[in-house]
């Protein structure tokens, strides 16, 4: 028995030891110095533009044939995104879920859901609840009456979005307007029929008077998707980095410049593509075993999961097959929980968890900041494009 013991604790012994050797010897990923210049030159080159400042620039990227965007049909877009009356309940709006600070017309599910606890809401509250970057920040979304998704997935931004080419996390619907009505019908959102919903809109003189303004056939529960389309296109968020590609080099920190190098050097861009950082392709997660050689504490418990963290609600992605669609990471660091179902908390765990599982590096921790500090440079505000009518 104790020479069992002695050489199962001899083979452990020599198995970390292998690991700790291997962990050392592995090659770290070296990322060039950059100048200004030539990293702002890198950048644009891998198609991470700039988003558009004026309403025009955004016209010409994001408009479609089949619903072209008109002011009077963005204003009624506007009007429908905020307004609870198109929910079974009358109690739930796109903006409850998607929500975010613009002309302080929402304040969004949790500063809601704080305000009716208790009337005397902290400033820290009020202020950080309020900049929600279109996500609700719950772990799991939440429909009207309280209807918890069936996956239990986590909300994703509608900032953005206009630049998208797949949406859901599984990527399968293909435009904002399919988007908008599938939201309206889910029993988990708005829990409305096209009837139903026709109904209340007619029942309003303005909502009479603006969709005869906007459409030609007036009142449908497809020109309501269609004006929503046309409005969620112009939530838009410029940030640092667009000034920064714009040739303002002190609008991001030196941390941010070897962040934006570590991220294209990595590999992130491969999938974090476009103008946008995603929303251009579905797909696989995870890419890579978790216990890889150069993790000298390989969490056991991981190992029998489909993911590098617990699946709440079991989602697999389309087709059940670990696919889905790549998240934009315009606003990210504003928008946790992370991942399908909301289970990574910090932005520094999530980024970890992609270096590892999805391009096969190990980070150091400096590389991670940097990373990190050129995510917070993709904070932007939305712009008022209705300024330069």
């Amino acid at each position: 028995m104790k020479k069992l013991l002695f050489y199962s604790l001899l083979i452990a012994i020599t198995a970390l030891s292998t690991l700790v050797t291997i962990a050392f010897v592995l090659p770290s990923k070296k990322v060039p110095n950059y100048s200004d210049e030539k990293l702002r030159e890198l950048a644009l080159s891998k198609g991470l533009k700039p988003l558009p400042a004026s309403f025009d620039k955004l016209v010409e990227l994001v408009d479609d044939v089949s619903n072209p965007m008109t002011h009077k049909k963005i204003a009624l877009g506007e009007e429908l995104f905020f307004d609870t009356n198109l929910s079974k309940t009358k109690t739930t709006s796109c903006a409850t879920c998607h929500s975010f600070d613009k002309n302080l017309k929402n304040k969004g599910a949790m500063l809601t859901m704080l305000a009716q606890k208790d009337s005397k809401i902290t400033d820290c509250a009020a202020c950080h609840l309020q900049d929600q970057s279109g996500v609700d920040r719950f772990t799991f979304a939440q429909g009207d009456a309280g209807v918890m998704h069936p996956n239990l997935l986590n909300t994703q931004s509608i900032l953005n979005v206009g630049f998208a080419k797949h949406f859901t996390w599984s990527g399968e619907v293909s435009s904002i307007k399919e988007q908008s009505e599938n939201s309206f019908r889910a029993d988990y959102k708005m829990n409305m029929n096209p009837q139903e919903l026709e109904l209340r809109l007619k029942e309003s003189a303005k909502y009479s008077e603006m969709f005869s303004e906007a459409f030609d056939d007036g009142i449908s529960f497809e020109n309501a998707a269609k004006a929503i389309e046309t409005y969620v296109k112009t939530l838009v968020s410029r940030a640092p980095y667009d000034r920064f590609l714009e040739g303002e080099n002190s609008a991001i920190s030196s941390e941010a410049k070897r962040g934006l190098a570590n991220f294209i050097s990595f590999g992130c861009k491969g999938c974090h593509n476009g103008i946008a950082f995603g929303g251009q392709s579905i797909q696989r997660f995870p890419l890579r075993e978790f216990a890889q050689l150069y993790d000298i504490k390989p969490d056991i418990e991981t190992l029998h999961r489909a993911f590098p963290f617990e699946n709440s609600g079991g989602f697999l992605g389309k087709d059940n097959g670990h696919l889905f669609r790549v998240p934009i990471l315009r606003n990210v660091t504003k928008t946790s929980p992370y991942f399908h179902n909301g289970a990574v908390a910090k932005i520094r765990e999530a980024v970890n968890i992609m270096a590892k599982h999805q391009i096969g590096l190990n980070p150091t921790l400096e590389q991670i900041d940097e990373i990190v500090a050129f995510l917070r440079t993709l904070e932007g505000e939305i712009v008022d494009y209705e300024e330069q009518k």
